[in-house]
């Protein structure tokens, strides 16, 4: 079995819940809305700004791995059936976005990463717009790959790829650590990574998709999982073709 050298982790419900910070950083939003530009914000409460968020990203599939770009668009689109001006789009957003990097990391989170920092390389690689430099954590990734950076987002395989080769190392020494099966367990395993499903909430894992590597439920057990010279601890007491299931 080949060796772990690197590990690439999701972001979001990865290392901390992402539904709190939403609703807080739409909460923002509304709240420079009502102050700055109050009938746009009485014609777009929080519902409706939502349901303009989803029509939005329908409307523009291009724009799947740029949700700040969508984010400006709703906000453009919203300004101007408020009849408001169109300036406001870029505070409106930040106030948005500060929230959006305001954090609760997962009690693991941090004394994971800091453990498996010093026995691997670490990559953070996310769909979503997080400024890693704002939450304070962008040192302890050696790469860092968003989304909006690359024009393309997970589960592409273009996205896994580039992390590899500015990781350094080969595709099959690479372990993917993230929450969702479609987007980091499948994406990262079609690319060739080696894969570690998050589920810290006890989901059933879905029947069509091959299994993962490994399933923890905290990144505490993922830390048990790798044995110091990088391979995965009780792989060899695993059923083939059923990952190892710890935590």
């Amino acid at each position: 079995m080949t060796t772990i050298r690197a590990i690439s982790f999701d972001l979001d419900d990865t290392l901390w819940p992402i539904w709190p910070v939403i609703e807080r950083a739409e909460a923002a939003l509304h709240a420079y809305l009502d102050a700055h530009c109050p009938r746009t914000a009485a014609a777009y409460p929080l519902p409706r700004m939502r349901a303009l968020r989803e029509q939005v990203a329908h409307e523009h599939p291009h724009l799947a791995h740029d949700f700040t770009a969508q984010r400006l668009i709703c906000l453009e689109r919203a300004l101007t059936e408020g009849g408001e001006d169109l300036a406001h789009a870029r505070p409106a957003f930040e106030a948005l976005y500060l929230e959006r990097n305001h954090v609760t990391f997962y009690d693991d989170a941090l004394p994971a990463l800091d453990a498996l920092g010093a026995r691997f390389v670490l990559a953070s690689l996310t769909n979503g717009n997080a400024d890693l430099h704002r939450i304070g954590i962008a040192d302890r990734f050696a790469v860092r790959v968003a989304a909006r950076e690359m024009g393309m987002a997970k589960p592409e395989r273009g996205i896994f790829e580039h992390t590899v080769r500015a990781l350094d190392v080969a595709h099959a020494e690479v372990l993917h650590v993230g929450d969702d099966p479609w987007l980091d367990v499948d994406g990262a395993a079609r690319a060739g990574l080696r894969t570690c499903w998050v589920n810290r909430h006890g989901a059933a894992w879905p029947a069509e998709l091959p299994p993962p590597d490994l399933e923890v439920a905290t990144l505490d057990a993922l830390l048990a999982a790798l044995e110091p010279d990088g391979r995965l601890a009780a792989a060899r007491q695993a059923t083939p073709g059923e990952p190892v299931k710890l935590g």
